[in-house]
């Protein structure tokens, strides 16, 4: 579906559903997660709107760097960002997981300022998000082209590479490579690879390995802000499928592996219990401490990063450091 604002586009090719099928989605989920050894629930059922409201807190919070330090980095490195980009004439600026832009508008300004040749393609799985930003940036940078775009990432790179058959500049910011098991996010770097043609560039935000009690901290702030998000979980499976969770008797509790470079979330149960799921007309029994896996969330090395893009048919051109060198946005051209 392709809707016409007064000179922006917004292509809605996301798969529409009604709410009885996005809970059944939910509950099979959560019912597979909770019957398995060890149990785990994705974390991409975090989002409902309490849980989005509590990530903006975190995103504010004095532990939780991430970002802050993108931001800065960008603009540190805006400039040289935009004449790399820029370098071989008119491109389609892509934003994967654009949400509300904020740290892409330092771009888009850097670029508008010095009047380089593009169009912005965001890219968001929220409907919602797409057309608030396109409303936004009709209003703070009229002169720019915006082709916003609902849909899954890989639906997306597709049409992308259908429709855009110019140059393009991907951005993929925020760390949310952190968010892919190891493997899965070499697998979706390769997928992006695929949808680009040799001389596209990649912009890729990663959170670097650092001292462990520094990342540990960013995921187990002193005011709880992250407990209430992990927790919220439960508390969004009570409501939306029936659910009985006694939210006093779980306690959040997070884990950094400096070895392996992950930090895990965990909910833990602090006795034995059981639970039952209206959705799923289902028990399913805790032992006392007794964890439930939440979150992943990958850190890697500047040579991690760089062999990762290199292993998906990229070529590194360079890296942009925050000042404390502990966040990076890595470019890479496809070879």
């Amino acid at each position: 579906m392709l809707l016409q604002t007064t000179t922006n586009t917004l292509i809605d090719l996301s798969q529409k559903t009604d709410g009885s099928q996005d809970r059944a989605a939910f509950a099979k989920d959560v019912a597979e997660g909770l019957s398995q050894r060890p149990k785990k629930l994705s974390s991409r059922y975090f989002y409902d709107a309490n849980g989005s409201r509590l990530f903006q807190q975190i995103m504010s919070l004095p532990e939780y760097y991430l970002t802050r330090a993108e931001y800065s980095l960008l603009q540190q490195h805006r400039a040289a960002m935009v004449e790399a980009f820029a370098a071989g004439g008119f491109f389609h600026l892509v934003d994967l997981g654009a949400g509300d832009a904020m740290k892409t508008k330092l771009l888009l300004g850097e670029l508008t300022k010095k009047g380089k040749d593009f169009d912005y393609v965001p890219l968001d799985i929220s409907g919602a998000a797409m057309r608030e930003l396109s409303r936004d940036l009709q209003q703070t940078y009229p002169e720019i082209y915006v082709q916003a775009v609902v849909a899954e990432y890989i639906t997306g790179l597709q049409w992308l590479g259908q429709h855009l058959p110019k140059r393009k500049v991907v951005l993929f910011l925020g760390s949310n490579i952190g968010n892919f098991e190891r493997q899965e996010g070499q697998k979706f770097i390769r997928q992006i690879r695929q949808h680009l043609q040799p001389g596209d560039l990649f912009l890729l935000g990663v959170d670097l390995t650092k001292d462990p009690a520094t990342i540990l901290a960013a995921y187990n702030d002193a005011s709880g802000v992250t407990a209430a998000f992990n927790l919220n979980l439960l508390e969004r499976i009570n409501r939306e499928l029936g659910g009985n969770f006694d939210l006093d008797a779980f306690s959040h509790f997070p884990l950094y592996d400096p070895q392996e470079g992950v930090m895990h979330s965990f909910l833990v149960s602090e006795r034995e219990q059981e639970v039952y799921l209206e959705a799923t007309q289902a028990r399913y029994t805790f032992a006392a401490w007794e964890a439930i896996h939440t979150e992943s969330s990958h850190k890697y090395t500047l040579q991690q990063a760089t062999d990762m893009g290199r292993t998906a048919g990229f070529e590194f051109v360079t890296s942009y450091l925050d000042e404390k060198g502990g966040f990076a946005d890595m470019l890479f051209k496809a070879v």
